[in-house]
């Protein structure tokens, strides 16, 4: 299993970052390529497409599903993939006295046949980059999002 997590400080409160990050009319508004696979209430079940665009100029689609909710403080998604399956875990904490809320997100490849241990081996380092900037790309996603929500 291979691990990478980033950690960003947000200029807004917890409940706030929080409404951006579960508000999936809000995703697919503001984030083309997002489609929401379940109807209803967000929480554990909830599940919705992304397609990304890779540094490379091409598209990957991924399918998340929520797996624990923890309002506003945590939030698990999985999502499947070819010989691995991913655990997304995203952790929101306030900072005392301030408008301000740590988000860690942590993504980890846990392989799902036996091939994924090769591919994890063969390609760990360069994926853990590129799962890195994907990630530091999605908290700066979601702290422009909160700047934009207090400016409007």
């Amino acid at each position: 299993m291979s691990r990478v997590t980033v950690t960003r400080s947000i200029e807004a409160h917890a409940v706030d970052v929080w409404r951006l990050l579960t508000d999936l009319t809000v995703r697919t508004r503001a984030t083309r390529g997002v489609e929401v696979l379940t109807p209803g209430r967000f929480g554990p079940g909830t599940a919705w497409r992304e397609v990304r665009s890779q540094p490379d100029g091409s598209a990957l689609i991924e399918e998340f599903v929520v797996v624990a909710v923890e309002p506003p403080r945590r939030l698990v998604l999985s999502s499947p993939g070819a010989g691995v399956d991913y655990r997304v875990t995203w952790t929101l904490r306030p900072v005392a006295r301030r408008r301000r809320t740590v988000v860690t997100v942590t993504q980890e490849a846990i392989p799902s046949a036996p091939y994924g241990r090769v591919v994890a081996l063969l390609l760990g380092g360069l994926a853990a980059r590129v799962v890195e900037g994907a990630l530091r790309r999605d908290l700066a996603d979601l702290a422009a999002a909160t700047r934009a929500t207090d400016a409007a």
